[in-house]
């Protein structure tokens, strides 16, 4: 069942399969979690942001529909919760430059020193919400843009400026 694409174990799971669920959140769960964890302040936020997203999917699952890639829609709930999370938050609280510390050293993450670490995590809390919100999708999950798109429920174009506008101001922010 390990060969199984995300698309088919979520037709699985939706015929009551529970195994193919554990595969796709074993899949899943680190990179969905580090999503949250980058986009709120603390880590019990981010769990219940977590927990709640899986809930949501496990509620769903009857109509998900394999058009899209599971990721793409995965995304979208965990878009989607997030943004009723802070509607609920009002007054909207600040990101803290903690909450987007990675949890996983990679060898782009090694090569960094502090410093420049610092300035990087400075400059994407200081993106507006949008940009910050589409530049941690591209880089947590890799999605395409068109999928960025279904997530964030904007053009393809729309992704692609937020991305070029957040590039460009990280790059303005940050010294060579």
């Amino acid at each position: 069942m390990r060969d199984f694409t995300d698309e088919q174990l979520m037709r699985r799971y939706a015929r009551g399969d529970a195994q193919a669920f554990d595969l796709l959140y074993e899949r899943h769960r680190g990179p969905l979690y580090r999503y949250f964890l980058r986009q709120v302040s603390d880590t019990a936020t981010a769990n219940d942001l977590y927990q709640g997203t899986w809930e949501k999917i496990i509620k769903a699952r009857r109509r998900y529909r394999s058009n899209a890639p599971f990721t793409a829609w995965m995304y979208r709930i965990a878009h989607n919760h997030l943004a009723d999370h802070y509607r609920r938050l009002r007054p909207v609280e600040e990101l803290q430059e903690s909450s987007i510390a990675d949890t996983k050293t990679g060898p782009a993450q090694a090569t960094l020193d502090d410093e420049q670490r610092q300035l990087l995590h400075a400059g994407i809390i200081s993106l507006p919400a949008e940009q910050r919100n589409t530049l941690l999708l591209k880089l947590e999950t890799g999605l395409k843009m068109e999928d960025i798109a279904r997530v964030t429920g904007v053009s393809r174009e729309t992704v692609k400026s937020r991305l070029r506008y957040a590039v460009k101001k990280l790059r303005q922010d940050l010294p060579e």
